[in-house]
């Protein structure tokens, strides 16, 4: 989220912002709905986007990533859209995502490292983008320019 608020220059916010909170919510309302009630108090919108991070993007009937999976819902409920880069093309995110990129994994038994490692090649591709970015980031900002 920093590159974002702080490169591109959008406004974005992380459940992970608010550690007490974050970890209030899970003894209160239980993992599998943690993020939901956050962006409720968040007052998520239409005017909003979700961008869902994760390898697998979520899978009900096997119990994972439910969290995402009710935060994703919540944000089709209010109009917002929904963007994710995973890991799995048979994940919720993958197939309820308004836009997303499936990372692809030439090695089923490193679908997990593979998966995170593009993530981060991808989001600074994204935040670097010239179309989107605002600020020179500070090693480029540091040298001559052609």
């Amino acid at each position: 989220m920093n590159d974002f608020r702080k490169i591109v220059g959008i406004e974005t916010y992380t459940p992970t912002d608010n550690v007490s909170e974050l970890t209030a919510r899970t003894n209160d309302e239980g993992w599998p709905e943690v993020f939901r009630p956050w962006l409720v108090t968040s007052h998520l919108s239409a005017r909003d986007m979700l961008f869902i991070l994760s390898v697998g993007g979520g899978n009900l009937e096997r119990a994972v990533s439910v969290n995402l999976i009710r935060a994703m819902e919540l944000a089709r409920d209010r109009g917002a859209k929904v963007a994710a880069i995973v890991g799995r093309a048979d994940g919720y995110a993958a197939t309820h995502s308004d836009a997303c990129i499936v990372v692809p994994n030439a090695s089923p038994e490193r679908v997990t490292p593979h998966s995170e490692g593009f993530q981060s090649i991808l989001l600074h591709l994204i935040v670097s983008h010239p179309q989107l970015k605002q600020q020179q980031t500070k090693w480029e900002s540091l040298c001559p320019k052609p």
